[in-house]
């Protein structure tokens, strides 16, 4: 069952990935009368649907009960106001990130972005190597060497017409370094996140809250 369970979160997990991605190039390449909707009001609904889906899963942790709820987001949150700092500069990180990855998909093809963006896993290596203190193994350097070289294929000149046509519109250059700059914020602030969760108890629901808490105070 848990196997079974596994490759179905797995395979939720590609889907998502994939749609997200190209439901976010289709809007915002679509050519349309009007003004084209704020990066910034998307990623502010985005988040809220996130505080949202964790405050409903400390909800389910805390047996369904609402003065339980109430009780864990006062004592966790407003009375730990040094803990819950810890997660402003992550936060910001995540803020930029998330706006960023709209400049790279406004200014990259999808297949483009999704192959440049998994240099974050490059990133992240090198930052848990750093911060952490983990130890990668030879086949596990061997593999991001090879992500690198998959990379820079990807970048390399194409005598596509067709290509050129439909990045006309946009900066391919500005679309790189976009998704550059979100792969290095998205490996320090994902490993700094995972540093704050090795070092406190606290749920990684009430982290969730925590994080997001920061990105909508200044957005409303």
């Amino acid at each position: 069952m848990s196997a079974n369970l596994k490759y179905l979160s797995l395979g939720i997990l590609v889907f998502q990935t994939t749609s997200l991605v190209l439901t976010m190039r289709y809007s915002r390449t679509l050519k349309e009368e009007g003004p084209r909707y704020l990066s910034s009001t998307a990623v502010v609904v985005a988040e809220l649907l996130k505080i949202m889906a964790c405050i409903l899963l400390v909800y389910k942790d805390s047996k369904c009960s609402l003065r339980a709820l109430n009780r864990i987001l006062h004592d966790e949150i407003l009375n730990k106001p040094m803990e819950t700092l810890k997660l402003a500069i992550p936060s910001g990180i995540y803020t930029l990130q998330n706006n960023l990855l709209y400049v790279a998909l406004s200014n990259l093809d999808a297949a483009t972005y999704q192959v440049t963006y998994q240099l974050k896993i490059l990133t992240t290596a090198l930052f848990s190597v750093s911060m952490l203190g983990k130890k990668l193994g030879l086949y596990q350097w061997l593999s991001l060497v090879i992500l690198m070289t998959g990379v820079a294929f990807v970048q390399w000149p194409s005598d596509s017409q067709e290509l050129d046509k439909e990045l006309s519109a946009g900066s391919q250059f500005v679309g790189l370094m976009a998704v550059l700059t979100a792969c290095f914020s998205s490996g320090f602030a994902g490993v700094y996140f995972e540093k704050i969760l090795k070092e406190t108890k606290q749920s990684v629901w009430i982290r969730n809250i925590q994080l997001v808490s920061f990105f909508l105070e200044p957005s409303l």
